[in-house]
């Protein structure tokens, strides 16, 4: 496994992904993503980070195993519906707008931004593997863009709604990175809980 080194703040400037994937889903409207990482990200080359976008959204349990939405990989010079970005903390606070905190992702427009230090270190204390937290991180910022809201933990010993803000706790649920169980949508009751937000101090060199 690569070591992923980034500054704190990065350019703004972003190398975007060759498409290597085809159309993923069976039915629904296509909407057309682009996948970007900043300058100055080390350890995770752009053609690296959409084959793993990629491979998180071709299984079953992604949204497009829920037959409701299609999702298709554009490059560059092409008009994405989205741009799904691996961005430094700091780049993170200026697209996210309004929430400077530099450790979470966010979706803000048409723009999925991916905390680099959530991607490469995840969360202290989160009770599943790296991998799984990845595949929670790109699900759960891509649910907002596709309309979906903050959800609650459904009960105690339960697997947590991919849209439960599962970075800042689990309440009593599961660590869980996909929005669909036997085929069919695994959803909360509409909420957020008011868990304080760490802050990214500094980069990792």
């Amino acid at each position: 496994m690569r070591t992923i080194a980034y500054p704190y703040d990065g350019p703004g400037a972003w190398v975007i992904a060759p498409v290597r994937s085809r159309t993923l889903g069976v039915s629904g409207p296509v909407l057309r993503y682009q996948v970007a990482v900043e300058h100055g990200v080390r350890g995770v080359p752009a053609g690296e980070f959409a084959r793993q976008v990629g491979r998180i959204f071709a299984d079953a349990r992604s949204w497009p195993g829920q037959g409701e939405v299609r999702l298709r990989q554009v490059g560059a010079g092409r008009a994405p519906d989205f741009t799904i970005r691996l961005s430094t903390p700091g780049t993170r606070d200026v697209l996210c707008g309004g929430t400077s905190n530099g450790y979470t992702s966010c979706r803000n427009g048409d723009d999925v931004v991916i905390n680099v230090a959530r991607w490469a270190h995840g969360v202290k204390g989160y009770p599943a593997s790296l991998a799984v937290y990845r595949a929670y991180l790109i699900n759960h910022e891509t649910g907002h863009r596709l309309g979906h809201g903050h959800e609650l933990c459904p009960g105690r010993g339960r697997a947590a709604p991919v849209m439960q803000q599962q970075t800042l706790g689990l309440h009593g649920c599961r660590a869980n990175a996909w929005p669909t169980r036997n085929g069919r949508a695994y959803e909360g009751a509409p909420g957020a809980y008011e868990d304080p937000v760490p802050r990214e101090r500094s980069g990792r060199r």
